[in-house]
């Protein structure tokens, strides 16, 4: 049996495989932000569009720590933030807000991940934003938008501001706020992030060291930009490559994601 069917395996009456497992991806990318240590409480949040017609996705149970979450707790909501499965819970009214915004516009979000960390917000709160003073940047700064800070985002009518201005990036600095991926799938979402929150960590430690980074020709950046900028390359490779082991390695602390 491949690890698919194995998630596969639990499926509740009435619901479909392609919502179970993308309920389960969804669990797993929880559980690695907490792993990597990226969660900052209750609070940010990552969705996860339900495969089919309808435009629903699924979110985290405003309540619960992200290494808490499993496939059968996470919320799915309408674009208008009805409840459509039952929970204790409600949902971040902020995280309702942003991740809306983008599924109702980007057909091709899968997944939607927004996170607070130290580095990252620390490069989004720069005026200079983030640099491509090395190769993990250069994975990132083609395909990087940004959004300027409007207060916690209770407003609706941020929404379409949003949208214009992540128009069809994949990756955004939210200025004094924190980090935005998409991805087509959960597994891309999280390995956009992952280099983006990678790529501000590097840029804060070179920083601390005073103006001692190295040039890189614009020639280079260039070149890395056309061969980083194959989406379906970068899709293959999160789904087929990188995603698979970050399971196995869930699977070794602790499966209880996928129930």
């Amino acid at each position: 049996m491949s690890p698919a069917e194995a998630r596969l395996k639990q499926v509740p009456s009435g619901m479909t495989d392609d919502e179970w497992n993308q309920r389960v991806n969804l669990a797993a990318c929880y559980r690695l932000v907490a792993l990597y240590g990226w969660d900052d409480l209750v609070d940010t949040h990552i969705s996860a569009r339900v495969p089919g017609p309808d435009h629903h996705f699924l979110i985290n149970p405003y309540g619960l720590m992200f290494e808490e979450i499993t496939a059968s707790s996470v919320v799915k909501v309408d674009l208008h933030g009805n409840q459509l499965s039952e929970s204790e819970y409600s949902i971040n009214p902020a995280g309702f807000t942003i991740h809306s915004a983008i599924h109702e516009v980007r057909e091709d979000a899968g997944c939607v991940l927004h996170l607070h960390t130290p580095d990252g917000t620390a490069v989004a709160s720069c005026m200079e934003g983030l640099l491509p003073m090395n190769q993990t940047a250069q994975f990132v700064t083609h395909d990087l938008a940004y959004h300027d800070y409007e207060g916690v985002a209770l407003d609706h009518d941020e929404r379409p501001r949003l949208q214009k201005d992540l128009g069809n990036k994949n990756h955004m600095l939210l200025r004094n706020h924190g980090t935005l991926t998409v991805g087509r799938s959960v597994a891309s979402a999280f390995e956009r992030m992952y280099h983006l929150e990678r790529a501000c960590t590097m840029q804060v430690r070179t920083r601390m060291l005073g103006p001692t980074a190295y040039p890189i020709e614009q020639a280079v950046i260039d070149k890395n930009e056309r061969l980083f900028a194959n989406a379906d390359f970068a899709e293959r490779r999160s789904t087929e490559l990188v995603w698979p082991p970050l399971l196995r390695k869930l699977d070794r602390i602790d499966p209880s994601y996928k129930t």
